[in-house]
């Protein structure tokens, strides 16, 4: 992004389930303020939001990374939607339309975990790699993937979190979280789901309990079906379950046992943490900001 003899600045809105990251900067590497607000009701938390970007004056462009699903095709009136989240009070949400309306400059806008793998490609711990998935795994289960540069819509988003994987041999009884699909892979592998079958979270767990294989081995298998399927040379994966000590590696060395040696790129794919750690969010808002 080029802001050459600009005088504004450009926002981000990282628009999460539970808080809404909000920056204002130059550029996305250099930002000059940061705020977190609660996610609340659309309106109390919309406004909050363009009141705080409104108090350092002048903005030039903002870039959106939003909680989902939403509606990224440019042709559809519902664009910058969000659309059918459970979430109370924020489904269709036009939370695009409102900063459009309020600022009256550029709006950039998708998912938040395309916005998180497009930092992690430019900035982060795929920067030096040709094509990236970012997987983030927390309340809920998403992802995003950059391919020739740019994150892959198709006719939507993609919705990583809600394929169904094959079910660990001592996991087979329990029926998963997700309102939707039931055991999906959000549904068996989330922090919800996690709580709901061993009472605490995968941290909180003996280092020893079988919960550490059966998530691991969940979480290798969405990292070798991105392999097999995309080829993506880094699979970084984020969200707050995998601060879990020792889980990323039981992850490689699971993803390790189910590809077999079987991948010809398998010297370059690499299974890896963020490179920006908690900033990877709201510097992908930053980053889609349109040039202005």
């Amino acid at each position: 992004m080029d802001l050459a003899g600009k005088t504004g600045l450009i926002g981000g809105i990282e628009a999460g389930g539970t808080k809404f990251v909000l920056a204002v900067g130059h550029s996305p590497t250099e930002i000059i303020a940061r705020h977190e607000i609660p996610t609340d009701s659309p309106a109390n938390t919309l406004g909050q939001a363009a009141a705080w970007l409104e108090s350092h004056g002048q903005i030039d462009a903002i870039g959106i990374a939003s909680f989902g699903p939403v509606e990224l095709d440019r042709s559809s009136p519902r664009w910058g939607h969000i659309t059918n989240t459970p979430k109370p009070g924020w489904a269709n949400c036009d939370i695009a339309g409102f900063f459009a309306e309020r600022f009256g400059v550029p709006i950039g806008f998708d998912t938040d975990v395309n916005g998180a793998a497009l930092a992690e490609h430019q900035h982060g711990a795929g920067r030096d790699a040709s094509s990236l998935a970012y997987i983030t795994v927390g309340t809920g289960i998403g992802g995003g993937l950059i391919l020739g540069g740019k994150p892959v819509h198709g006719a939507a988003h993609p919705e990583m979190g809600h394929i169904y994987p094959r079910r660990h041999s001592h996991d087979m009884n329990f029926e998963g979280t997700c309102p939707h699909h039931r055991d999906c892979l959000e549904g068996l592998a989330s922090g919800p789901a996690i709580k709901a079958r061993w009472g605490a979270s995968l941290s909180e767990l003996p280092s020893d309990h079988i919960a550490h294989e059966i998530i691991a081995d969940y979480l290798a298998q969405i990292a070798h079906s991105l392999i097999a399927m995309t080829a993506a040379e880094a699979i970084v994966m984020g969200g707050g379950v995998m601060k879990t000590p020792r889980l990323l590696d039981r992850v490689r060395k699971r993803a390790a046992e189910l590809s077999a040696a079987y991948f010809p790129g398998q010297a370059k794919h690499k299974i890896v943490a963020p490179g920006l750690g908690d900033q990877a969010g709201i510097t992908g808002a930053m980053l889609l900001a349109p040039s202005v």
